[in-house]
C-alpha cells in the first residue's frame, strides 16, 4: 500500500482582530498549486475554542480495496461526528492560497513623471468488523469503541492498553503496518490517543457511484493542537509533502517546534518565467527546503478570506467555508450569495487562513508538528513578478535611461533566479538573452562614454 499521511489536530484559542490591509495589484498569470508535487497531503483545519473540524484529502493511487488509514486522535468518535467531506472545496482553498506569479507591464518612459510615480505607489498597497474480530481485540488489549459506515468508508475508534497487542491486532485484521510502528503507536497511548481507523468499504463506493476516494472529515473538542505525522514516515519512500490549511479567527498560524519560515516573496524575475512556472516554483521550494535542512515548515499564505489581491482564485463563500468546518459563521450568512469583488476588499468574514507547506521524512521531522495561533493578521503570499519591457518607440531624453536601466534589471532578475532556484546563472543569462529594451535607437555611444556615463 501506497505510504499514507498519518493526521490528526486538536485546540487553538481564538479571538477576533482586525485585519491589516495591504494592496499588491498586478496582473494574475499562475499559481503553484498542489498539483505541482508527489505525495502530498491536504489538510483543513477549522479551529476555534476547543472545537475542531478537520478534514483530511487522500493522496492514494491504487486499488481502493487496499486502501487503509490509521489516525491517533483525542476523543471517541461519534457517527456523527464523522463525514465524507467535498474534494472540490479543498482544490478550491488550494487554488486561492497557492502561490502566484504576477505580471506589470512598463508605461512609456517619456510620459510625465507624475503619472508614472502615481502608478508605483498603487502597486505597493496592497480517514464493520465483525463480532469474532472484537473478541480478538478484547483479547490483546484493543477496544473497539465505536464503528461506523460513512459514506463510502467503514470507520473503527479503537483504544489500547498497550501498543503490542494494537499493533497485532491491526496486522491480523489486515492493516499493513511498517517496522517501528510498535514504538510509535505507544507514544500516542501515553498521551491518552484513540485510533481513527478507515477503510473503504468498496460495496458503498460502487453504490454512491464514486470513482475516487473523498476526504474524510472529523469534528470534535481538545485542548491538543497538534498534527501527528510520525507513522506517516515509517514506510514512506523518502520524503513527503504535506499542505495545511488553518482557518480561524485571530490570526496567522505557526509551528512551534520547528520553525515557520515565510518563503521568498515579491521577487522580479525574467519574463520567460511565465512559460515555466511549475519548474521554477518546484526548484525554488527544493531549493529552500535543502537551505533550512528539511527542518522548516513553510508559510506559503496567510490572508483574511474576505478579499485577495491578485486572486489566484475567488475568495470561498461562507457557504463552502461552512461545508469545510468554520461554524462560528453566522447562519444568516450560510447559502447566501456574497459576491465580493476581486482584488479588492470584500468586507469582513471573520475567517482568516493560513497556508503552510511542509516537506519531510522520519530523520528530519522526529516529532510531530505542534502549532500554536498568533494575533499576526499582516496579509502574506508567496507572489513572484514579472516586468514587462516597454515595447513601444521611445524618443526622449529619459527613454536612454530607461534602457539602460533596463540592462541592469535583466542582470538583477537574473541573479535573483539563480539565487532562488541554484540554477546557474549562466543557463539564465543564456534564457533572457540580448536586452535591448525597445525599439528605441540602440546603445551606439562608444566605450569611454558607457564608462563615464556620457
Amino acid at each position: 500500500m501506497k505510504p499514507m499521511a498519518i493526521l490528526v489536530a486538536a485546540m487553538l484559542i481564538v479571538a477576533l482582530a482586525a485585519p491589516t490591509v495591504l494592496a499588491f495589484c498586478g496582473f494574475y498569470v499562475a499559481k503553484a498549486d498542489s498539483k505541482l508535487f508527489n505525495h502530498a497531503s491536504q489538510v483543513v483545519l477549522v479551529r476555534h475554542e476547543n472545537k475542531t473540524v478537520i478534514t483530511m484529502a487522500n493522496d492514494f493511487k491504487g486499488d481502493p480495496k487496499e486502501f487503509a488509514i490509521v489516525v491517533p486522535v483525542p476523543t471517541v468518535l461519534e457517527k456523527g461526528q464523522i463525514r465524507v467531506g467535498d474534494r472540490a472545496l479543498i482544490e478550491h482553498l488550494d487554488a486561492y492560497s497557492a502561490p502566484r506569479l504576477v505580471e506589470y507591464f512598463d508605461d512609456d518612459p517619456c510620459r510625465p513623471v507624475a503619472r508614472y510615480d502615481f502608478l508605483q505607489a498603487a502597486r505597493q498597497r496592497a480517514m464493520v468488523l465483525q463480532e469474532t474480530m472484537a473478541e480478538r481485540a478484547r483479547s490483546l488489549g484493543v477496544t473497539i469503541e465505536a464503528q461506523y459506515t460513512v459514506g463510502e468508508y467503514d470507520i473503527l475508534i479503537l483504544s489500547a492498553r498497550e501498543s503490542a497487542g494494537l499493533e497485532t491486532w491491526l496486522r491480523d485484521s489486515g492493516y499493513r503496518l511498517p517496522a517501528g510502528a510498535s514504538s510509535v503507536l505507544g507514544s500516542y497511548l501515553k498521551q491518552g490517543m484513540k485510533f481513527f481507523v478507515a477503510r473503504v468499504n468498496l460495496k458503498e463506493q460502487g453504490r454512491l457511484g464514486f470513482t475516487y476516494l473523498r476526504p474524510l472529515q472529523m469534528a470534535f473538542d481538545s485542548p491538543k493542537f497538534m498534527l501527528p505525522i510520525r507513522l506517516g514516515t515509517l514506510n514512506a519512500d523518502g520524503y513527503q509533502e504535506l499542505f495545511v490549511y488553518a482557518l480561524t479567527r485571530k490570526g496567522r498560524v505557526e509551528t512551534t517546534n520547528y520553525r515557520t519560515v515565510r518563503l521568498p516573496t515579491g521577487t522580479d524575475l525574467p519574463v520567460y518565467v511565465k512559460d515555466e512556472f511549475p519548474q521554477f516554483y518546484r526548484a525554488m521550494f527544493a531549493e529552500q527546503v535543502k537551505r533550512e535542512s528539511m527542518r522548516a515548515v513553510f508559510l506559503e499564505y496567510a490572508w483574511d478570506m474576505g478579499w485577495c489581491d491578485p486572486c489566484a482564485a475567488d475568495p470561498l463563500s461562507p457557504e463552502e467555508l461552512r461545508k469545510l468546518g468554520v461554524f462560528w459563521l453566522a447562519e444568516s450568512e450560510s447559502g447566501s450569495a456574497v459576491n465580493r469583488p476581486r482584488s479588492r476588499p470584500g468586507g469582513p468574514v471573520d475567517v482568516f487562513l493560513t497556508r503552510l507547506h511542509v516537506r519531510y521524512d522520519a530523520t528530519s521531522f522526529p516529532e510531530d508538528l505542534v502549532f500554536q495561533e498568533t494575533a499576526d493578521r499582516a496579509n502574506f503570499q508567496g507572489r513572484y513578478i514579472l516586468r514587462h519591457p516597454w515595447k513601444g518607440e521611445a524618443k526622449c531624453e529619459a527613454a536612454e535611461r530607461y534602457r539602460q536601466a533596463l540592462r541592469i534589471r535583466a542582470e538583477r532578475e537574473a541573479a535573483n533566479l539563480s539565487s532562488l532556484t541554484g540554477w546557474p546563472i549562466e543557463d539564465v543569462r543564456r534564457k533572457i538573452g540580448p536586452v535591448s529594451g525597445g525599439e528605441g535607437r540602440p546603445d551606439d555611444r562608444a566605450w569611454w562614454q558607457k564608462l563615464f556615463g556620457e
